[in-house]
């Protein structure tokens, strides 16, 4: 199923889902910030640590979170309670994976740098589909960490 199809499908649904950057690499941040814009989504915020992230996430439904940010290694931290504490769904967007370590919470999956905007678009097409129960195609980049698979 073509991401085309699939945005149609979600649209109205796609168009309340508000996304949290949480990225201390401007210039990234930024540009994750267009694709999410385009898709016709909100970003709810930016954020480039764990206290700004936890300020945003009353206001997120979806969150694109590194793992090293401007307070260190604290992206995992975030994404579990974003999750838990929130219901944020959560998608990992980091040059190393590996960090992550085997407690991931309710979080989604994890997407390695670099990634390209229509990945980034169709990882949050899947996204929301989680969230609405929706169909979605998983992106073969994307790793969908096992709670979430079907």
């Amino acid at each position: 199923m073509s991401t085309h199809v699939v945005r149609r499908r979600l649209d109205r649904a796609a168009m309340k889902q508000r996304v949290l950057i949480v990225e201390d690499e401007f210039l990234i941040a930024l540009d994750l910030a267009d694709t999410i814009e385009t898709m016709g989504l909100t970003v709810t915020g930016f954020a480039s640590g764990r206290d700004n992230a936890l300020d945003f996430a009353p206001f997120a439904d979806i969150a694109l979170v590194d793992i090293n940010l401007s307070d260190g290694a604290t992206g995992p931290e975030i994404g579990r309670e974003l999750s838990q504490r929130f219901g944020v769904t959560v998608i990992f967007m980091t040059a190393n994976p590996e960090q992550l370590g085997g407690d991931t919470g309710r979080t989604l999956g994890v997407l390695t740098k670099p990634v390209m905007p229509h990945v980034v678009e169709q990882a949050v097409d899947y996204a929301i589909a989680s969230r609405v129960g929706g169909l979605a195609a998983v992106p073969r980049e994307l790793q969908v960490f096992p709670h979430h698979r079907a």
